[in-house]
């Protein structure tokens, strides 16, 4: 067993004892010392920037190992960058999310106060996945303590390396009674998942997010749930083509398509479709001029995602779809390296695996339509997606996409870019997930907003008291016709 290796707790007679052990002081720490002042909130974000900052070459590198080969450049874009990010965006703002805001009163009270104040919930629970595992990991760790909590931490097991980094950097950083990491496999995640947090954030797969809601339900513990699901990117008859193609293979390749937010199918007006084709062609080999022995090009994470993968597209060649291999320099793939090139998937029959479960890697289905009204129909008789993407220049168009399609997030004229806009809410809707987090919505989620209601000397609502009058039937009607 390997929970919590780095916080020098002593085996239990189970994980799920051990795990209980560990909330439990956490708890007993958060009673005892109150909430942390904005300085000590403040104290520990700083020491998560500089460590993330000053380990940056090192999480590329275990990121790295995990994968079997992961462009280092990618891991600064899509792990590194987004978390200090989001660290300087919560210290310059923490100071005005902390303070309690004042509320209105009816006039009935107008001798009363009111105001919301915001107050740590409590222990938060953190299931973090394997595909950024540091972003996805520390992004919410830091609002969780921005907001004043203490924090328990899985990572995922399909990255061990990092997951042992991650477990040695912020043991290092913070005491286990403020943020504990659990290592571990999917039965130390199942048993997580059950304990009795004041608030369970999970990022992963709907499946799982299925089972890890019905766990919390047991304990009326609440949840926000960040999945994955089908994003659609939606190419209007405006777009400017060569842009569109180049951005949609950029937001599909990053990290091999293995990216939440990634676009998981095109839609694409029937009479572009071909020379959209040849654009995202010629997209790809710009971007990769070469793919096997590339050190931009990552690897899928391991063998069970790499076979999940070549399945898909062995269905589809298997029941006629066509199947365009972008391979700019006709290079070989071995097994044992789990890169995979590039591939669309064109006009594929709906029953096809690759249309109705997430990709998550390097493969992309484009369907043609004739109306915008068709494409919009077709996201829509799907699960809500974790994000959406439109290209085109036409303005009523665009508006008609935004006010119809439901989604998580959405970028115009651009992939994945809504992901570091700190003032953004981020997260899913329906099958894609619920609640979210990121900047002030972030510190919201974790914080309990208390109301509070201050009456004055002078009180007004004595007269509602019985013994009731007349005159208390004609406040009532006074107040009650208003």
């Amino acid at each position: 067993m390997s929970v919590l290796k780095f916080a020098r707790v002593h085996p239990l007679r189970s994980e799920e004892e051990e795990l209980a052990q560990i909330l439990a002081r956490q708890r007993e720490s958060f009673l005892a010392l109150g909430p942390p002042s904005l300085a000590e909130r403040r104290d520990d974000l700083e020491k998560l920037r500089r460590a993330v900052h000053a380990n940056a070459a090192r999480i590329a590198e275990v990121i790295s190992a995990d994968f079997g080969s992961r462009s280092r450049h990618e891991t600064y874009i899509g792990d590194v960058w987004p978390v200090l990010a989001a660290i300087r965006h919560t210290l310059k703002h923490l100071r005005h999310w902390m303070r309690p805001r004042r509320v209105s009163t009816p006039l009935e009270l107008s001798w009363g106060r009111a105001h919301v104040v915001y107050q740590p919930v409590g222990v938060v629970g953190i299931i973090s996945p394997w595909n950024y595992p540091i972003q996805l990991a520390l992004t919410p760790l830091m609002s969780a303590l921005a907001a004043g909590n203490r924090v328990m931490l899985k990572p995922s097991e399909i990255t061990p390396r990092t997951s042992e980094f991650l477990a040695e950097l912020l043991a290092r950083l913070f005491p286990a009674e403020k943020v504990a990491t659990v290592l571990g496999d999917a039965t130390v995640g199942a048993a997580f998942s059950r304990l009795p947090f004041d608030h369970l954030l999970y990022t992963g797969s709907t499946t799982v997010g299925r089972l890890v809601m019905q766990a919390a339900a047991e304990n009326l513990t609440p949840v926000t749930l960040e999945l994955g699901g089908k994003s659609p990117c939606i190419v209007g008859e405006s777009a400017r083509l060569s842009a569109a193609a180049e951005s949609l293979a950029y937001g599909k390749l990053l990290s091999a398509g293995q990216t939440c937010i990634a676009p998981d199918y095109a839609l694409v007006p029937e009479r572009l479709r071909e020379e959209f084709i040849h654009l995202l062609t010629e997209a790809v080999k710009k971007l990769y001029p070469r793919l096997q022995t590339n050190p931009d090009y990552s690897s899928i994470v391991n063998e069970r995602h790499y076979r999940r993968i070549t399945e898909y597209l062995e269905q589809a060649k298997h029941k006629g779809a066509r199947v365009i291999e972008l391979n700019p320099v006709g290079e070989a793939f071995p097994a044992e390296k789990r890169k995979l090139p590039p591939t669309l998937v064109v006009e594929p029959d709906e029953q096809l695996a690759v249309m109705h479960e997430e990709v998550f890697g390097p493969v992309l289905p484009i369907k043609s339509y004739r109306r915008i009204e068709e494409a919009i129909d077709y996201v829509n008789r799907r699960a809500r997606p974790l994000a959406l993407y439109y290209f085109g220049e036409d303005k009523a168009e665009r508006e008609e996409v935004l006010r119809r399609t439901a989604s998580g997030d959405v970028t115009v004229n651009n992939t994945l870019m809504h992901i570091v806009v700190n003032d953004l809410p981020f997260g899913g809707i329906g099958a894609s997930g619920m609640g979210a987090y990121h900047g002030e919505f972030g510190f919201q989620t974790f914080s309990h907003r208390k109301g509070v209601f201050q009456q004055s000397r002078l009180n007004s609502t004595i007269l509602l008291r019985p013994p009731f009058s007349r005159l208390t039937d004609f406040i009532l009607k006074l107040i009650m016709s208003r």
